[in-house]
């Protein structure tokens, strides 16, 4: 299955906000209450759809606008 481009670019984005804010895989998925398998996926090479009320609360634990979540590089 192709994984669509944004799913790829939005877990990217993902891990790099999160190291940025200094938290663990573990600390996010705890914030954010769901499985840190779940959390694990969307960051992962093969990342899993996600749901706009989820972006939102890795926004506010990331510290973020959620639409910095949303901005790719062509």
């Amino acid at each position: 299955m192709l994984i669509p481009k944004i799913r790829l670019q939005f877990a990217q984005r993902l891990k790099e906000e999160r190291k940025k804010a200094k938290l663990t895989q573990e600390e996010v998925a705890e914030s954010i209450e769901v499985s840190v398998r779940y959390y694990q996926m969307l960051e992962s090479k093969k990342p899993t759809a996600i749901k706009i009320d989820t972006i939102e609360k890795i926004a506010k634990t990331f510290r973020v606008n959620p639409a910095k979540l949303l901005e790719f590089n062509s």
